[in-house]
């Protein structure tokens, strides 16, 4: 199986993205291709620039996805929305294919330091996702991660831990 990983951040210490590195953990056996945001930047997308042409970033990142059996992600929440560096590239894919997720299984995440976990921007891809192609399979916040979560050991609370577990097994078991 062909795992395509990304973290919503372009943040070069991305709590998200340390929360998809955990899970990945839980996949050993599978080909993981986890990208760094940083690496598709484009110009900020306009109607104006979509008549000049695509950038190859877009392109790119819209064949992780095809090339991909499964997407799991943790979108960083901005202002209770995603964040600009991710916005920015699913507006730029969205127009060269409005099913951008290509109806593949996804786990989708948030984290942030906050008690909500990033819950505004999961309950918006929750819903507008599907619309672009998604498959969610399953979802998971993690609140506080600063309190709930180690450098080393991942998810140190037992009740998160053993949700996101549960949740992994079952995302499995639906793939």
């Amino acid at each position: 199986m062909k795992i395509f990983a990304f973290a919503g951040s372009n943040s070069s210490t991305s709590i998200n993205r340390q929360l998809v590195r955990f899970v990945l953990k839980s996949f050993p056996n599978e080909e993981v291709n986890l990208i760094d945001l940083n690496d598709y930047l484009m110009p900020l997308f306009s109607v104006d620039l979509e008549k000049q042409g695509f950038p190859q970033e877009a392109h790119q990142f819209l064949s992780n996805i095809e090339e991909a059996d499964v997407i799991i992600c943790s979108l960083a929440e901005n202002n209770r929305s995603y964040s600009a560096a991710f916005k920015n590239i699913f507006d730029w894919t969205s127009r060269i294919n409005v099913k951008v997720f290509q109806n593949k299984p996804m786990l989708l995440m948030s984290t942030s330091p906050g008690g909500f976990g990033g819950g505004n921007v999961m309950a918006e891809a929750s819903k507008f996702f599907p619309q672009f192609g998604a498959d969610i399979k399953e979802t998971f916040s993690l609140p506080k991660f600063y309190e709930n979560f180690d450098l080393e050991n991942g998810i140190i609370n037992p009740e998160l831990l053993s949700d996101i577990n549960s949740k992994i097994e079952n995302f499995k078991n639906q793939i």
